[in-house]
């Protein structure tokens, strides 16, 4: 417990340091257009990085980072030795006014530590993509080149518009560019609330384990054991299908019914009755140390045996609690029985006594799909489109315009898009702190999967982020706000706008990027739409190769320390 005590901290001290490594994102161009002095900057970028806790639901950011490494190579060791490494190669970028991403640091530290840790135990010759989750690497290098262009893209865009003469064309496409893209976000409502409906009736599970065992079968034809459990698997697959279906035509319907009506329609229904004694089994198992014998299980073999029994058994509590909701067993029985097919220690029998009477399966169901709803970021996009059109109209129509109103008027505009953008920083970055927490707190055996992950964690990380950004980073302000290009009110506007709607998209669809690779795009932008030498590309070349290296540097550095690590432990 000490060590996860300890990592928590390290943790929280590196969300610190990414806050104000990364402030330069926030305020950079609202302190180079000269429309707040960089303390007033700060505390504005602090407040929204905090305000992103109401907004950001799901936190899939977070999930996807704890997901990085797979689960048999986490340990806290692993965690341990990425967490320093990042701090580190965070404190020397900082120092030397390189903005390179803390996202990736993180990345390639936590991957870098588990490679080490996998080679040890299974050898040079193990294959890398067994240890590290490949798409989710695949994704993120991805997005180290897409994340600014897709920024460049949009504020290039929104220059170009803001900039043209007539405003009822210019609100027009604005209208065309919201309605459009309030449609991309309702599809990322409508994925995720699939995603999790699907999680939380183990459909992603059974279909994993249809694919393991099919591919058993068919390269032993002979091996009944294969056969046995890819027909197992199968059915239990076949019987949730038809009751995921069902809920999923509700889901189609959620704008108007909302998460609670439609969890209630499905118990009520008897479409949870085949998943609630299997969600409550593993509720009840892990509240008797189950998950503390899996993390222990990873380096020690007597103990791995042990979990692999324990695993085996406690499939068994299902039976008694079928019998627990069919009210054929009463909540002492219940225990009873349970405590005949493994063992229930005494320390823990007041914990699963409150597990089973506190569980609600339409509650848990409710809950999951809650979490996919999107709808204060869609309403702010809309405010933020009917915002801009309104102070268009009020400028150039109500009254007269003049180079000074207008000048005026972004410079206002850019206190917005800038707090836009910061709550964007504050929902990303703050997200992959909470990833490394809820691999560590996981590893620990302290929580079963991501979801349940306490509410201190957030809170904690959303505060850490927002008070290193009140601490500032004044070197990389000056490489950010004026030696990429130098920006007007109105191109701040743009290119915060732009940045801020780029890690809205990647934060719905789960992508960890990186702010400073984002708002470094938008700047570029705008920078090029004046003309392409107001961008001064031989800086642009010196940021691309810091952040090229940023991920196989870090993971060497953590590599390095986990060696370290082990040697003392």
């Amino acid at each position: 417990m000490t060590l996860v005590i300890v990592i928590i901290a390290l943790a929280l001290i590196f969300d610190y340091i990414n806050g104000f490594h990364d402030a330069a994102n926030s305020i950079a161009t609202v302190v180079s257009t000269k429309v707040l002095t960089p303390f007033q900057a700060v505390v504005w970028a602090a407040i929204f990085n905090c305000v992103a806790y109401f907004i950001f639901k799901d936190h899939a950011v977070a999930n996807t980072i704890s997901k990085t490494v797979n689960k048999e190579f986490i340990t806290l060791p692993v965690i341990l030795s990425g967490l320093i490494a990042a701090i580190f190669w965070n404190l020397l970028t900082w120092w030397y006014g390189i903005p390179s991403s803390s996202s990736h640091t993180l990345i390639g530290a936590f991957a870098g530590a588990a490679i080490a840790h996998a080679l040890m135990q299974k050898g040079l010759g193990f294959s890398w993509g067994k240890i590290v989750e490949s798409d989710i690497i695949i994704n993120t290098v991805l997005f180290i080149f897409l994340a600014p262009i897709i920024g460049m893209f949009i504020s290039i865009f929104i220059t170009i518009v803001t900039i043209m003469r007539n405003i009822w064309i210019r609100i027009g496409i604005i209208a065309v560019a919201t309605l459009l893209t309030v449609f991309l976000f309702d599809n990322f409502e409508a994925g995720k609330m699939n995603e999790n409906v699907q999680k939380f009736l183990k459909i992603d599970k059974y279909k994993k384990e249809v694919k393991e065992s099919l591919a058993k079968k068919e390269a032993n034809p002979s091996d009944t054991v294969a056969a046995a459990a890819y027909a197992t698997a199968k059915e239990k697959l076949d019987k949730a299908l038809p009751n995921y279906e069902k809920i999923h035509r509700l889901l189609t319907d959620y704008n108007r019914l909302g998460a609670k009506a439609i969890a209630k329609t499905a118990a009520d229904s008897g479409w949870l009755k085949d998943i609630e004694a299997s969600r409550l089994k593993d509720d009840v198992r892990n509240a008797n140390d189950f998950l503390v014998l899996e993390a222990k299980s990873v380096d020690d073999e007597k103990i791995k045996a042990e979990y692999n029994m324990a695993k085996a058994e406690t499939e068994k509590y299902k039976e008694p609690l079928k019998k627990y909701f069919k009210k054929e067993l009463s909540l002492d029985s219940t225990l009873v029985a349970l405590n005949a097919i493994y063992p229930i220690k005494d320390a823990n029998r007041e914990k699963v006594k409150k597990k089973i009477q506190g569980f609600s399966v339409e509650k848990a169901l409710a809950k999951d799909i809650d979490k996919a709803d999107n709808s204060a970021i869609v309403w702010g996009i809309i405010f933020t489109s009917v915002f801009f059109c309104l102070v268009y109209l009020y400028v150039e129509k109500i009254k007269t315009p003049t180079a000074y109103k207008v000048a005026n008027m972004f410079k206002k505009l850019q206190l917005f898009s800038s707090a836009a953008f910061s709550i964007g920083h504050g929902g990303n970055d703050a997200q992959k702190v909470m990833g490394i927490i809820g691999a560590a707190l996981i590893a620990s055996g302290s929580i079963q999967n991501f979801s349940d992950l306490p509410n201190w964690v957030p809170v904690a990380c959303y505060l850490a982020i927002g008070m290193g950004t009140m601490s500032g980073g004044w070197k990389i302000v000056k490489t950010m706000g004026t030696k990429i290009t130098k920006v007007t009110p109105l191109e701040g506007v743009a290119a915060e706008t732009a940045g801020a709607f780029t890690l809205f998209f990647t934060g719905q669809m789960g992508i960890p990027v990186s702010t400073t690779h984002t708002i470094t795009g938008s700047i570029m932008g705008v920078g090029a739409t004046k003309r392409l030498s107001a961008v001064r590309w031989g800086v642009t070349v010196n940021l691309l190769w810091a952040w090229i290296l940023t991920i196989p540097v870090s993971g060497l550095l953590a590599a390095g320390i986990f060696y370290i690590v082990h040697l003392f432990s």
